[in-house]
């Protein structure tokens, strides 16, 4: 991922220091296994554990010579090692270190992602109730519908992430999977014992049946996990881009000291955040669709999966921990105008108390079809006149044979809509990260 959008923390473990350091974890652990089992005398161990190393710069140039990054990899740790760097890498194949190292990096990137996945929700949810009684318009296809409160729309996203949290805390664990099976992953050179004391001491599950490598169907359920991620980052900050609007103007992200939204036009504020994770999201869709196609190999394994794994992984750790981390600073600090929201609600002439106006004559005995018709042509006078709902509904007369003009105000009260608002941050309430 380019640096623009690497954070350190996300990005430290992807680099390649990082990666090899989890190869040198996963052969340190196995030599250690294979000592509890009586293969490696203990002053092998020992001086493993205390010699081993390797230099990024100095692999390399190893590398280009064999062609294969983990004969130049284990030629560089015997180095350092010595003699008994016989020990090193013993009766495993090169997938039994990649693999299992790549585990490593994706359980630390998951916890990372799940932390950020906390902080966005927790400010979602804080900032829910802030606007908890901050009427605004609903709207369905772009067009006025039924009031809404700003807050209810931030509670279903704190929902939303929290649904989020649960899927990474799953594809995390079922990608922190390692495998020390051997070629073809029989077990026809390495005992079994050894990938279950390695992974017990990494700290990973186990791959119970693998060939050559662990099951790629682990890691595209990862990647599609960020990528859905992702969808519903860009699904809010569409939602922001639109309130944003010069002509609904309802919401808009903060406008910095110094801050310059054009080059040509000094006077723009640019929801420029927004439409920048509408942007990475593509990439993160796109990413996800990689891990799918990495998903059939042939045979026991080929190796089509790894150069494109290289690029992706990485890349989408990074950038949805940068989205995460940046959507959750636009909400946090998301400009909301009030009244503006209610200014807008008030351009649809109250036509969004045309379906509690509805139910109210039902309730009057009129039937649905009649009552439909006698609102909906009140409706449309609206549109074309610029009319005030209710008064034309009152001087309706098929609507007030049915109605007094006292049953017409009741109806178009927005108190109504307190106790279904009651309901839904009575369960944000209880909602927990």
């Amino acid at each position: 991922m380019i640096e623009r959008y690497t954070l350190p923390e996300m990005g430290a473990i992807w680099t390649e220091e990082s990666r090899m350091r989890a190869w040198l974890d996963v052969e340190i652990a196995a030599v250690k296994a294979w000592h509890k089992l009586g293969k490696v005398p203990g002053e092998a161990v020992a001086e493993i554990e205390a010699r081993a190393d390797f230099d990024v710069a100095r692999v390399a140039e190893i590398e280009a010579t064999t062609n294969h990054d983990v004969i130049a990899f284990l030629t560089n740790v015997a180095e350092y090692v010595g003699e008994s760097s016989k020990y090193v890498h013993y009766g495993m194949t090169s997938s039994d270190m990649l693999d299992t190292g790549l585990a490593l990096q994706l359980q630390r990137a998951g916890l990372l992602l799940e932390r950020d996945l906390v902080a966005l929700g927790e400010v979602l949810k804080r900032r829910a109730f802030e606007f908890k009684d901050t009427v605004q318009v609903g709207r369905t296809h772009g067009i006025h519908a039924e009031p809404i409160t700003f807050g209810m729309k931030l509670g279903m996203w704190a929902f939303e992430v929290s649904r989020h949290l649960k899927r990474m805390r799953m594809v995390t664990v079922n990608a922190s999977v390692g495998k020390l099976s051997g070629a073809v992953g029989a077990y026809n050179n390495i005992d079994p014992r050894v990938e279950d004391l390695v992974c017990e001491e990494l700290g990973l599950g186990r791959e119970p049946i693998s060939n050559q490598v662990v099951q790629r169907d682990r890691h595209a359920a990862f990647l599609s996990c960020i990528a859905i991620v992702g969808a519903s980052l860009e699904k809010f900050a569409t939602e922001v881009r639109h309130l944003q609007r010069t002509e609904v103007r309802e919401a808009e992200e903060a406008f910095g000291k110094g801050q310059k939204g054009s080059s040509a036009m000094p006077h723009k504020r640019n929801p420029i955040l927004s439409e920048r994770m509408a942007g990475c999201a593509r990439v993160l869709r796109g990413n996800a669709m990689v891990g799918m196609e990495n998903v059939a190999l042939w045979h026991e394994r080929d190796i089509s999966h790894s150069s494109a794994e290289r690029i992706v992984i990485p890349d989408s750790c990074i950038l949805l921990d940068y989205m995460l981390q940046k959507s959750t600073r636009l909400f946090d600090t998301l400009v909301v105008d009030d009244e503006r929201m209610l200014a807008n609600l008030g351009q649809s002439y109250r036509l969004v108390f045309s379906g509690a106006v509805l139910l109210a004559l039902v309730d009057k005995g009129m039937l649905r079809d009649d009552a439909y018709r006698v609102v909906q042509d009140s409706a449309m006078h609206a549109w074309r006149e610029g009319v005030d709902f209710g008064l034309l509904i009152k001087q309706n007369a098929e609507a007030m044979a049915v109605m007094t003009p006292a049953d017409v105000d009741a109806a178009m009260d927005p108190a109504q809509y307190t106790a279904g608002r009651d309901v839904i941050f009575g369960r944000l309430k209880d909602l927990e990260f």
